[in-house]
């Protein structure tokens, strides 16, 4: 069949693994192709129950992680925007929807996590340790 009209969004992202804690958070799936105007989402599991701040970023093309949107584990979502951040602590999940996706949110997501997070602690990414991405390109069809 023919091909769908409109941009499709191809997002890439990464595992990422905290250092200070020796603790492995797993994304899914690894890359994703979104129409525009489609929402988007992304999935992040954890082992670790005593983990109780959660983060996700948007790392573009030449560009350092922008922190996107944040949740205490005593909440279960938190929308800002177009993106909203769903967490279910129980099965250790943590998922980042995205509304009406747009050519512009093209980039690598990945999620972080922290314990005890006191002010600053959570945005040094000399903590952090990103796995390596299957790829850095973003793949667009009009």
């Amino acid at each position: 069949g023919k091909p769908p009209t409109g941009a499709l969004i191809m997002f890439l992202w990464l595992q990422l693994d905290c250092v200070s804690l020796g603790e492995k958070m797993e994304q899914s799936p690894s890359t994703l192709t979104v129409q525009e105007g489609n929402s988007s989402v992304i999935t992040c599991t954890y082992t670790d129950s005593a983990l109780d701040y959660f983060l996700w970023y948007k790392k573009e093309p030449g560009k350092g992680p922008q922190l996107l949107i944040d949740i205490r584990s005593n909440k279960s979502k938190r929308e800002h925007q177009r993106w909203s951040v769903l967490l279910n602590d129980k099965a250790k999940r943590l998922s980042l929807h995205i509304s009406d996706t747009q050519p512009g949110d093209s980039a690598v997501y990945f999620c972080a996590a922290s314990t005890q997070c006191f002010p600053g602690t959570c945005y040094l990414y000399s903590e952090l340790r990103l796995g390596q991405p299957p790829s850095f390109g973003t793949d667009f069809h009009v």
